[in-house]
């Protein structure tokens, strides 16, 4: 038995794929019979697009945002007021650690200062974490399919997502949205439970 599923591929990643992108996945999670999407949004633009196209679909959906201090120390990209509104209209946003890279792995593995002086050549003090590894090797597919995984770890984690429940999953190429996945959940800690199940659209 085989099912004919159809991809949509962007000519290139962008914002202006937003609406778009949303719409591919409510349509796959209706047809799908799956229950919750996912939506990866840093400043709330991708999440605030999708209150009215989700408006009594039925579907859940949970908003998941960068961590405090992803730019800047201290510092959550989601402004206050913006986290109220997607709440209000039904919405669930979760902020917790960006499981890829911004745990404690990353932190310590980052690039010591230069120095001045010239320093003799050596082995890197710090190698690349397995995070870093698995995240720049789902970026190869492009940035949204990392994120879109990322995701759905991180609502997993957070106890707002079943581990082994199919997901519609949605990120971007770093503003708005442009990819759209169907996985397996699971929670970071058990990664390999995670199945990637249909990429719905991507940039090319």
């Amino acid at each position: 038995m085989s099912i004919k599923r159809t991809t949509t591929y962007f000519e290139k990643g962008g914002k202006e794929h937003t609406v778009e992108t949303l719409k591919i996945a409510l349509k796959a999670a209706k047809e799908r019979n799956i229950g919750t999407v996912v939506i990866s949004s840093t400043t709330g633009y991708t999440a605030l697009e999708a209150v009215d196209l989700y408006k009594d679909s039925g579907i859940e959906v949970i908003v998941v945002t960068h961590q405090t201090g992803y730019r800047e120390p201290g510092v959550q990209l989601m402004p206050v007021e913006t986290r109220k509104k997607l709440e209000d209209a039904g919405m669930k946003v979760y902020t917790g650690t960006d499981v890829l890279t911004g745990g404690v792995e990353v932190g310590i593995s980052r690039p010591r200062p230069p120095r001045g002086d010239p320093q003799p050549a050596r082995m890197p003090s710090n190698l690349p974490p397995v995070t870093t590894v698995i995240a720049n090797l789902l970026r190869q597919f492009c940035q949204g399919v990392k994120v879109c995984v990322e995701i759905v770890m991180m609502a997993a984690d957070g106890g707002l997502v079943e581990p082994g429940k199919k997901i519609v999953s949605v990120s971007g190429s770093h503003s708005g949205a442009d990819t759209a996945m169907v996985v397996k959940a699971s929670t970071s800690n058990r990664m390999k439970d995670m199945k990637f199940h249909e990429i719905l659209c991507k940039p090319q």
